[in-house]
């Protein structure tokens, strides 16, 4: 019976209590979760899809885990449920990792070619495809799916979504530039090829102006916020409405779209290509 079969019984079942071979079963799922041949969510035709029965089974994990301690020496002390350790990883994996204090949940997948900055966390469930720099002080929040060639710059944060399972996570797809502390929630979607500007957050509750193209981006129900193939995006602000906020000259926190990628945006970030 094919892997999903088995662990949608499972999730069918609910238990409260756990045999060995529930716990075998879920081993074989993080397992390959970890490979990349399953995921929590993945593209097709243009669109996003989200494996809700991936996301139910990693927080399943969590129930099944048993604490333990995970301690590395006599200093640094760390606890935490064994369902969901360390990635163990190895040089045939590929995986480029600086020495300094990072960490890779194992059930995140993380491909050969990617380049880790420490200290850097990438977390259960992630997706990071090749190519990509994870730079110091940076976040891949757990089960977010960043494409190829990505350069997460310097305290970048891309925010988890684990719950509800039926959510669409943080997905930043090929070729995408975030700046140095930029955040990307609330399963938000940075369209191939984008540039976000240092310091821009991104929210489905923050609506995103497009000056190019007389545009407002924003979610709408279960449709998240998505910014499109190319765009710039900058911090900008614009004026708080109601008149004890103009009296006041009050502005709310407002990302801008100040432009398209061309070929003078390219050339202002060719130097990534050689930081790989």
């Amino acid at each position: 019976m094919p892997l999903r079969e088995r662990v949608e019984a499972l999730l069918a079942r609910q238990p409260t209590t756990f045999a060995a071979a529930d716990r075998a079963l879920f081993d074989e799922f993080r397992a390959a979760l970890g490979r990349g041949e399953i995921r929590a969510a993945e593209p097709g035709g243009g669109t996003w899809r989200v494996n809700a029965w991936v996301k139910s089974t990693i927080l399943l994990g969590f129930r099944l885990g048993a604490l333990v301690e995970m301690s590395e020496g006599r200093t640094l002390r760390f606890f935490d449920k064994d369902t969901w350790p360390v990635k163990a990883l190895t040089l045939a994996d590929g995986v480029r990792v600086v020495p300094g204090g990072s960490a890779i949940r194992d059930g995140a997948y993380v491909s050969p070619g990617v380049v880790c900055v420490p200290p850097m966390y990438v977390n259960v469930g992630a997706y990071v495809d090749e190519g990509t720099m994870i730079d110091s002080h940076a976040l891949v929040g757990s089960c977010a799916q960043i494409g190829k060639r990505v350069h997460l710059s310097a305290a970048a944060q891309i925010g988890g979504v684990l719950e509800p399972a039926g959510a669409l996570p943080v997905i930043v797809e090929d070729d995408v530039l975030v700046g140095g502390g930029c955040g990307v929630y609330e399963g938000a979607i940075v369209r191939r090829g984008a540039v976000l500007a240092a310091g821009t957050i991104l929210t489905g509750s923050t609506p995103v102006y497009d000056l190019v193209r007389d545009a407002v981006y924003r979610r709408s129900g279960s449709a998240p916020l998505e910014i499109p193939a190319d765009a710039v995006v900058v911090p900008g602000s614009r004026p708080a409405s109601g008149a004890r906020a103009e009296a006041l000259g009050v502005s709310l926190y407002a990302p801008v779209i100040v432009k398209y990628r061309d070929a003078r945006t390219s050339a202002a970030t060719a130097l990534e290509e050689a930081l790989r």
